[in-house]
């Protein structure tokens, strides 16, 4: 029972995340009491909410990298063209591709996917995999690697 209780527990901070970065983008609140107040209004659990911090705070910390790297990968959309929405749930998956390492790969798309299709427009889910896809196609490790898959 405790399996399944950790991915909602992860969703939710994930989603809560993309909340914040959503909320920043689009109307200028500061992400951080964004945050917090969707913490507390939605009762979030103590763990939930330490993991939307650490998502936020990571994101933060990483967004130059994370913004080339989709600059890299979306080449037919500028990132300010990207849906706010899109961009936020991207983010957040890319912080943790990239830079968190918590979680494979697959979870990570998958995760972003769902949140692109709940909450994004029609075409999110196709356009935060395809964007999502290429970046694991590129950090896969090559024979030649002796360090693995970092990107490149």
């Amino acid at each position: 029972m405790a399996t399944s209780t950790a991915p909602r527990g992860k969703r939710k901070a994930r989603t809560l995340a993309m909340q914040a970065l959503y909320e920043a983008d689009t109307v200028g609140h500061e992400p951080d009491l964004t945050l917090a107040r969707l913490v507390a209004a939605e009762n979030t659990p103590a763990a939930a909410a330490r993991f939307a911090e650490h998502l936020l705070r990571g994101v933060e910390e990483h967004q130059e990298e994370i913004d080339q790297v989709l600059r890299e990968t979306a080449r037919s959309r500028p990132i300010e063209q990207i849906a706010p929405i899109d961009r936020g749930i991207l983010r957040v998956a890319l912080f943790e591709a990239l830079f968190d390492n918590r979680a494979p790969i697959g979870a990570i798309i998958d995760e972003a996917v769902q949140l692109a299709k709940r909450y994004g427009s029609e075409s999110s889910s196709r356009f935060v995999n395809g964007v999502l896809g290429a970046v694991a196609d590129r950090a896969k490790p090559t024979n030649d690697s002796a360090s693995g898959g970092t990107y490149t």
